[in-house]
C-alpha cells in the first residue's frame, strides 16, 4: 500500500485529532514528526530487530518528570511511513494502523510500557 506524503501526514493529524481532549490537553513539550524510514539508531531501540518500527517515542514520560524537569528539548514521537506501507494492504488498514501507532507512542509519553500497550491492542 502506498500513500503520498501529504496523505500520510493527514492520517497522522487525523489520529491526533481523534485523541480525547483531556489527553491532548495533557501533552506538554512533545512534538509529532513523520519520517520515511527509521535510521540505524532508531531501529536499535527495537526489541525484535527483525520486525518493522512503525513509531518511536523519545523523551521523558510525564510519569517520570519531577519538579526539576525543565529546559529540555521536546520529546518526539516519530511515525514512520515506509514500515506502515510495507505492513498494510489497504488504505483503510493503513489509517487504522497509523492511529494505533500514534496511540501506542502517546501511551509511552503517558508512562505505559510495551507490555501494557500490547495487551490492550496498541
Amino acid at each position: 500500500m502506498h500513500m503520498t506524503d501529504a496523505e500520510f501526514e493527514s492520517a497522522v493529524e487525523e489520529a491526533l485529532a481523534g485523541v480525547p481532549e483531556r489527553f491532548r490537553r495533557a501533552l506538554d513539550n512533545v512534538g509529532i514528526a513523520v519520517a520515511d524510514e527509521p535510521d540505524e539508531r532508531e531501529r536499535a531501540s527495537m526489541h525484535d530487530p527483525r520486525g518493522e518500527l512503525l513509531g518511536l517515542y523519545e523523551g521523558v514520560p510525564i510519569t517520570r518528570r519531577t519538579t526539576a524537569y525543565g529546559g529540555v528539548m521536546p520529546d518526539v514521537i516519530t511515525v514512520f511511513k515506509g514500515p506502515h506501507e510495507r505492513v498494510c494492504r489497504s488504505r483503510g488498514e493503513m489509517v487504522r494502523e497509523i492511529r494505533k501507532t500514534v496511540l501506542h507512542e502517546l501511551g509511552h509519553y503517558f508512562g505505559f510500557d510495551d507490555d501494557y500497550l500490547h495487551a490492550r491492542g496498541y
